[in-house]
Parts: structure tokens; C-alpha cells; sequence
């Protein structure tokens, strides 16, 4: 589900710094000229932090020009792919961008245990944002063995987790993660294992504390209170929902998440010209499918069917793009062929691939319900809605003895 992907990755807090020039050997532009580009931001989107990324960027390109082995230059590096990803939306060149960076310090073997283990911890999170939840939990493992002791790195982690359907080793993680720090990105992941276990007070507990933990302004403190106006509308609550919404674009104006939700609300509402002006305004700042899904849904309702097709038609190149990036895809592609295209068959096509990848997975059993209902095979679907139910009242205990938490998970 698109909110469970984007959860970690905006919740994933990268410290940039500026990377300053280091050592007096001549620039060397053969080390420099194949870095991945960094992309320029719509204007929308300018600003100091902007400039921010900008100056680290530059500045990183120097220091390795100087002294190619700069292995802490490239990790910096990596964290500026992976923050202007989830900023401008432009998946398909930072994600690989930031994997190339990382793969030139993790082939090279370094003997810096600091820098291998956020190179690590790092790839990870890319992982986890080309949906490979397997490979980003054997990251974790490997990192963990080189620090126990970072919080992010249990994150990072939980996020694994819980796409694989591991919920009860999730919840350990989270709690050792909690241990460590207590802060915007631990109650957040405590958040959706409550959502998950169909603890929605719950959830909204913890990711109002992530949300008041948060500077204002900041990107991650946006998705923070974003997530719990999201939370919010499951609850029956759109007017709440509604604030958090504005609050950020208070905060963080364009913030094109928060334009999207309030054009969501506004579809859910029928209000149908609102909804088109704000979905359009935030497609027009970053090119995320979930706005070009629900300007879809927009003009079928609207009786267009020609902007319903070209929209669909530019949904599928858009996925396809992340497909070529290195995505997985399969439960997107689900999800367009049974609520958009109403195909039923390719439905199932995509959606058993992905549950022959994570069976346990509480949104891919959703969809496999879901598709198979809509056939009307009641018994076929039976098994993953008990798999669903068994899931929600196995609310499982926060307060475990620290030794199971052992590498062998």
C-alpha cells in the first residue's frame, strides 16, 4: 500500500551536512564526472533547504575530485539522493543514484566501521523503497552486528518487518528502537504496529506524540502530522483530518502531500472541482501516482472517459518507469487492474506474485481478498480475511524480554 511504502521512507531522517573540500591534491574529474546528477527542483519546491542540498552536493563532488577514496563524501552523497527522492518524487533517478553511491563504498570493503555500517543501513532504506523487504532485513542483520545500538537502524528495520509480515519481531524492534531514542521516528513506527493490530486510539496516540515531537517545517514532521490526518479519516474524523492538513501547509507551504490529501477529501466528498483543482495543483509539483490514481477515479465518476484513459495510459507508464528503476511494483499494478481497470484477472496476476514473495503480509492478503470477491469466490477469499482478522487480534506485548531480540530473526 502507497502509504506504507512512503511512511518509511519520509520517516527516514538523514543529518545532512555540508561536506567540505578535504585534502590538497589536484581535482581529479574522472572520479567526479560519473556521479549521478542531482535533478533541479520544481520552483514550487525551492528554498533554503533547497540551497542546502545544493551547496552539500557540490561540495561532496569537490572533496572526492581531491581524494577519490573519500568514503564518507559518498555516504553524504547517498543521503542527499535518497532526501530529494522523497522531496521531488523522482524515484527513478535517486533511488538507483543513491544505490550507485553506496554500492562504490560497500564493494570496496572499507575497514571504517562507521561509514560501512551507514552505508549498510542506508542501501537498506533504498531497499525498502524499491519494495526488496528481504534483502533490506539481511542488511539490517549484517548492520547490526556492526552497531546494535543505533536507533535508525531499528527502524529501518521494523519497516522490513512489517512489509514481510513479521509483526511480532516488528514490535520488538520498535521497542528496542523506542529504548534508544524516543522521538518523531520511534512513535511513528509504533503508530502503524498499532494501526496494523486494529488499534486505532492507539495509533493516533503515538503518532500525535511523533507529529509534537517534530520541528515545524520540517519535512519528516510534515508526514508526521500528514499520517495522522490520514489516521484520523479512518476514524470518521475528516474534519480533524482536514486541520492537520492545512496546519502543515502552514508550516511547509506547497507541501504537495498535504495539498493531495485535502483534494482526497473533497473527492471523498463529491465535490468534485475542488478535488480536480487540488489533485491537479499537487501532480503539478511532483509526479506521484497516487495523485494520477485519484484524478482517475475523479473522471470516471465525472462521466470523462477520455481523461480517465489517458490518465490510466499515464499511470502505466509511470509504473512501468518504476519498474525499470528497480521497483517492485506487483501490488500497484493489483491495485490499478482491480480499482481502476476493473481486471480482474491481471489483478490476480500481479497479486500473487507479490504474495508468493510475503504471505504474511496484512495488505497483500487484503488484496487477495479483495480481487478474489470481487469474482464473488467467497471460499476462495475466506482464508486471507481469517489471515486478516487473526492478524488485527494478535495484539501482541510491547514490554518482551530483550533477549529474544537475537540476530537470528
Amino acid at each position: 500500500m502507497t502509504k506504507n511504502i512512503l511512511l518509511y521512507l519520509i520517516l527516514i531522517s538523514c543529518l545532512l551536512t555540508a561536506c567540505t573540500p578535504s585534502g590538497d591534491k589536484q581535482a581529479n574529474t574522472e572520479n567526479t564526472t560519473d556521479i549521478p546528477k542531482l535533478l533541479d527542483r520544481p520552483s514550487e519546491l525551492a528554498g533554503v533547504e533547497w540551497d542546502k542540498m545544493q551547496s552539500a552536493y557540490q561540495n561532496c563532488k569537490v572533496s572526492i575530485a581531491k581524494k577519490p577514496d573519500a568514503h564518507d563524501k559518498y555516504i553524504k552523497l547517498a543521503e542527499v539522493f535518497m532526501h530529494e527522492a522523497r522531496v521531488t518524487g523522482e524515484h527513478g533517478h535517486y533511488y538507483p543514484a543513491a544505490l550507485e553511491v553506496l554500492n562504490r563504498v560497500l564493494d570496496k570493503n572499507v575497514d571504517n566501521k562507521d561509514i560501512r555500517f551507514n552505508a549498510m543501513l542506508y542501501k537498506a532504506s533504498v531497499m525498502l523503497s524499491q519494495h526488496e523487504f528481504a534483502e533490506a532485513k539481511s542488511l539490517c542483520i549484517e548492520a547490526i552486528k556492526i552497531n546494535p545500538y543505533n536507533a535508525q537502524l531499528y527502524g529501518t528495520f521494523v519497516d522490513a518487518l512489517v512489509e514481510l509480515g513479521e509483526y511480532d519481531k516488528a514490535v520488538l524492534m520498535a521497542d528496542k528502537m523506542v529504548s534508544i531514542r524516543p522521538d518523531i521516528r520511534s512513535y511513528a513506527r509504533i503508530s502503524y504496529l498499532r494501526e496494523i493490530h486494529g488499534d486505532l486510539d492507539g495509533a493516533i496516540e503515538a503518532m500525535t506524540l511523533a507529529a509534537e515531537s517534530g520541528y515545524p517545517g520540517l519535512e519528516q514532521t510534515a508526514w508526521a502530522i500528514l499520517t495522522l490526518g490520514e489516521l484520523y479519516e479512518k476514524n470518521n474524523e475528516p474534519d480533524k483530518a482536514k486541520m492537520a492538513y492545512e496546519q502543515i501547509l502552514k508550516e511547509r507551504e506547497n507541501y504537495p502531500f498535504a495539498i493531495a490529501a485535502l483534494g482526497k477529501l473533497e473527492l471523498n466528498e463529491e465535490r468534485y472541482p475542488a478535488a480536480e483543482v487540488l489533485l491537479q495543483k499537487a501532480a503539478n509539483i511532483i509526479p506521484e501516482v497516487g495523485y494520477y490514481c485519484d484524478l482517475a477515479y475523479l473522471y470516471k465518476a465525472t462521466d470523462r472517459p477520455d481523461k480517465f484513459k489517458s490518465t490510466v495510459d499515464e499511470i502505466l507508464v509511470m509504473l512501468q518507469d518504476d519498474v525499470d528503476s528497480g521497483h517492485n511494483m506487483n501490488l500497484e499494478y493489483a491495485d490499478l487492474y482491480l480499482n481502476l481497470i476493473q481486471d480482474t484477472d491481471m489483478a490476480s496476476k500481479y497479486a500473487e506474485k507479490e504474495y508468493a514473495k510475503r504471505p504474511k503480509n496484512i495488505d497483500v492478503n487484503k488484496m487477495m481478498a479483495e480481487i478474489l470477491l470481487a469474482k464473488n469466490d467467497t471460499s476462495a477469499a475466506q482464508p486471507y480475511l481469517d489471515y486478516i482478522k487473526t492478524v488485527k487480534q494478535n495484539t501482541p506485548k510491547t514490554n518482551e524480554a530483550q533477549e529474544r531480540l537475537s540476530m537470528d530473526i
